[in-house]
């Protein structure tokens, strides 16, 4: 009876089939499925695809600026329509703050129980006890071991007495899978598919080196970074791991000046809720990467199984993005307005720089200002020139354009720790609140090595778009 069943089942499925076949004509019109909207993410704009003449129009003696445009084109994309503010990167410092004190409650070495459950807010979020940050879920005294594993992430200030967090546990572990490396036929793991040419016998004993950066912490707490050159064995290999550790240099405002008195901006800057709008500053290119990277495994995680398999991730824009961005795609503009001149007839500036030697303040501004504080680019993006300059996702070479697509264009290069320093530039954009007018040009590129820390180097984040965006055009 049963195989019986199983025979009328197959039947009418291919009875469904033909009669589907049948009704297109025997015609092929492709298979349906429903299309992801992605909606708005929070906070960001979005930069329509488009082309301009990227890099410097006009010669420029006085500056040694060179004429050099070239003409591009890039996709769609979301930015964040401010730079990442002090208040966005302390909510990333303090998930990974929480996630340890959430390792260690389970750890025995600090007294903790593995059947310990720590609440969670209505995001899934790790919520310790003594921090009482969501006031939804009520607090309680944590037991003698709770404190243990929840002071150790707190020293005591030897000259001050205070207690203040530990910036140098603030590390954080995260995994990039390189698919442009992956996806580049002479890395493909079957070996006649590396070279289509079929004049051409493929070379079976053939070794492709590959080069795969791992990290560890070792038995004394220091991260140990490394990049492993051996014969490619698997799509693993160009899975990459990082340890970065995360907090901020606040001591960036001390050692970029000399004989000044900025004691008061190392102390509170980043500290300080009244500076919560700021943008943040101190944080290298690799720590920016790793916020793109928790952004994005931030996101993911709030979803709850319920969002899509694949999220495109954060990431910090090309240096083909943000100048598009910043000129909003227009080969007149220098700046992300339009004319030549940082302020409007009536004084009124533009942008936070430096207009004057020595004076710092005719903008209205000594160092920074909060986010927002001058009018958008016609794409609504904010502080595009000035305030901070801009980490760029781009290497730093003299003849970029040698090597790059016109399209999307791109220069990559994850430097090894064994490299010499200067194959570690990565791309600046933008200019800061330090910087005369010349340099706060959107086509001016700058450059900084990407384990600096400074002072007026910030970042922002963006999103390839996937689709059409829901609730946009």
């Amino acid at each position: 009876m049963k195989k019986i069943i199983l025979f009328i089942a197959a039947i009418a499925l291919l009875a469904s089939c033909a009669s589907s076949s049948q009704g297109n004509g025997g015609e092929v019109v492709g298979v349906g499925g429903t299309a992801w909207a992605e909606p708005a993410p929070y906070g960001m704009v979005l930069v329509k695809r488009g082309s301009f003449e990227m890099g410097p129009a006009e010669k420029d003696s006085l500056w040694g600026t060179s004429q050099d445009p070239r003409g591009i084109s890039v996709d769609a994309f979301w930015m964040d329509e401010t730079e990442i503010t002090n208040s966005k990167y302390k909510q990333f410092v303090f998930w990974v703050r929480d996630s340890i004190i959430r390792e260690r409650l389970a750890d025995p070495a600090y007294g903790g129980n593995e059947a310990f459950k720590i609440e969670e807010d209505k995001e899934g979020n790790p919520v310790t006890p003594h921090l009482n940050w969501n006031k939804a879920i009520p607090w309680r005294n944590p037991s003698e071991d709770e404190a243990r594993a929840i002071e150790s992430v707190y020293r005591i200030n030897p000259i001050t007495g205070k207690k203040e967090l530990d910036g140098t546990q603030m590390n954080y572990r995260y995994e990039v899978f390189d698919h442009t490396e992956a996806a580049k036929r002479k890395n493909r793991l079957d070996v006649t598919r590396r070279i289509l040419n079929t004049d051409i016998k493929p070379n079976y004993d053939e070794q492709v080196m590959i080069s795969k950066d791992t990290a560890f912490i070792d038995d004394d707490g220091n991260i140990i970074r490394e990049t492993l050159t051996r014969p490619l064995q698997s799509e693993f290999d160009f899975l990459h791991t990082y340890i970065v550790n995360i907090y901020p240099d606040t001591t960036a405002w001390v050692n970029d000046f000399d004989n000044a008195y900025n004691e008061p901006y190392m102390r509170m800057y980043f500290s300080h809720a009244g500076y919560n709008d700021y943008p943040v500053v101190g944080v290298s290119w690799e720590q920016a990467n790793a916020f793109c990277a928790w952004r994005t495994n931030y996101l993911i995680a709030s979803y709850g199984g319920r969002g899509p398999m694949f999220v495109e991730p954060f990431r910090l824009p090309t240096e083909a993005e943000w100048e598009y961005a910043a000129r909003t795609g227009k080969n007149e503009n220098k700046y992300p307005w339009s004319g030549d001149v940082p302020m409007a007839e009536k004084g009124c500036f533009y942008a936070n720089f430096k207009p004057d030697k020595g004076n710092y303040v005719k903008d209205g501004h000594l160092i920074t200002s909060k986010v927002g504080s001058y009018s958008p680019n016609e794409f609504g993006l904010y502080d595009m020139a000035g305030n901070v300059s801009e980490w760029t996702s781009t290497a730093y070479t003299e003849t970029a354009n040698l090597h790059t697509s016109d399209m999307n264009p791109e220069y990559k290069y994850n430097a090894a720790k064994e490299d010499p320093y200067k194959m570690k530039r990565k791309i600046v954009r933008g200019g800061s609140w330090k910087d005369v007018s010349n340099f706060i040009r959107s086509d001016i590129r700058m450059w900084e090595y990407q384990n600096e820390q400074r002072s007026y180097i910030g970042f922002r984040c963006v999103r390839s778009q996937i689709g059409f965006a829901k609730g946009r055009k």
